[in-house]
C-alpha cells in the first residue's frame, strides 16, 4: 500500500478542488504539476543533472554526478532517474517521499548537505505526490555515482515525521514564501549560514561563497534593504531571477538555475517578488 501513497494523496487532493475530474486529467494535472516542480521551479537538475561546458547535459537529465567538494563534506548527487540499479526504480512512493521531505533513504541513512532538507520538510503533500509521480516518468538513466563522504557529523533526523503539509494560504505574500522556501529553497542559499547551519534570523540577507569553474561567487542580499534589492524596480528583480542579469547589467554567475526559472509563470515571480518586498530590510 506504501507504494500508492503520494499517488493517493494527489488523487485525494484534485477530487477535492476540481470536483468530478476524469481521472485522465487528474494523472495529466498531477504530471504536469510534478514536472513544473522537478524541471523549472525546484530545478532539481541544478543539481542532480551532469553540467557539460554549455550547462546541464538533458541526454543524462537527473542521472546524478555532480561534485560539491566544500571543507564540510565532498557530496555527490545520486541518480534520481527510476534506473532499478543505480537510481531510485527500485524505491516506493513513500520512500522517496520520505527522501524528498525527511531526508532518510530507504536503508535509513541520512541525506547530507547540500539538499536543503529543513526547506523541504515545507513541501505540501500535493506537491510530494506531483514530484514522485514524475520522477516515475522520467527516462532512467544507468550512472553509478561515488558516495558522499561527510568530514561533519549529521543528525540523526531533520526533525520528526512529516505527516500532512498543506497548500500555502492563498495570497502572493504566503504564495511567493512557499515558492522561494520549500519549493525553490532561495532562502537557503541567500541566508547567511552559522557553524554550518542557516541563520533564518538573517533571512535573505545572502553572503553565502560558492566556488566553481566560475571562480567565487557570493549569494546576493535578496531583502529591501539599500544593500540588498531595495532600490531595484519589480521588472529588474524579475530580470536577474529568469535571466541573469543583474540592476546594472552584469551578469550574475552560477550556481543559480537562471536556465529553469526563466520559465516561472508570470503569477509565481510577481508572487515571488511580493514576499522578497515583504522581508526585514537588513544590511
Amino acid at each position: 500500500m506504501k507504494r500508492f501513497m503520494g499517488a493517493a494523496l494527489a488523487a485525494l487532493f484534485l477530487s477535492m478542488t476540481s470536483g468530478a475530474l476524469p481521472a485522465a486529467a487528474q494523472d495529466a494535472a498531477l504530471l504536469e504539476r510534478g514536472r513544473h516542480l522537478v524541471e523549472v521551479t525546484g530545478a532539481c537538475g541544478n543539481c542532480h543533472t551532469p553540467m557539460g561546458p554549455q550547462g546541464p547535459d538533458m541526454t543524462r537529465a537527473l542521472a546524478g554526478g555532480n561534485v560539491f567538494d566544500e571543507p564540510p563534506f565532498r557530496a555527490v548527487a545520486p541518480n534520481i532517474t527510476p534506473d532499478p540499479e543505480t537510481g531510485i526504480g527500485r524505491w516506493t512512493d513513500a520512500q522517496i517521499g520520505r527522501a524528498i521531505r525527511e531526508g532518510i533513504r530507504p536503508d535509513g541513512r541520512i541525506i547530507g548537505p547540500p539538499m536543503p532538507m529543513g526547506l523541504y520538510r515545507g513541501l505540501s503533500d500535493r506537491d510530494v505526490a506531483a514530484m514522485v509521480a514524475y520522477l516515475r516518468t522520467v527516462p532512467p538513466v544507468r550512472n553509478a555515482v561515488e558516495a558522499s563522504v561527510y568530514r561533519i557529523p549529521l543528525p540523526p533526523a531533520y526533525g520528526p515525521p512529516v505527516t500532512s503539509v498543506p497548500e500555502p494560504a492563498d495570497n502572493p505574500i504566503a504564495r511567493g514564501a512557499y515558492l522561494a522556501n520549500a519549493v525553490a529553497h532561495c532562502m537557503e542559499c541567500h541566508t547567511p549560514m552559522v557553524e554550518g547551519r542557516n541563520d533564518f534570523s538573517r533571512i535573505g540577507a545572502g553572503g553565502m561563497e560558492f566556488r566553481g569553474p566560475w571562480g567565487v561567487s557570493v549569494a546576493r542580499n535578496l531583502t529591501p534593504h539599500a544593500n540588498g534589492i531595495g532600490g531595484w524596480t519589480d521588472a529588474e528583480i524579475i530580470r536577474a531571477i529568469t535571466t541573469g542579469v543583474s540592476q546594472t547589467g552584469r551578469p550574475l554567475a552560477p550556481p543559480m538555475a537562471f536556465w529553469a526559472y526563466r520559465n516561472m509563470t508570470p503569477g509565481e515571480l510577481s508572487d515571488l517578488v511580493s514576499y522578497l518586498r515583504s522581508l526585514p530590510p537588513l544590511p
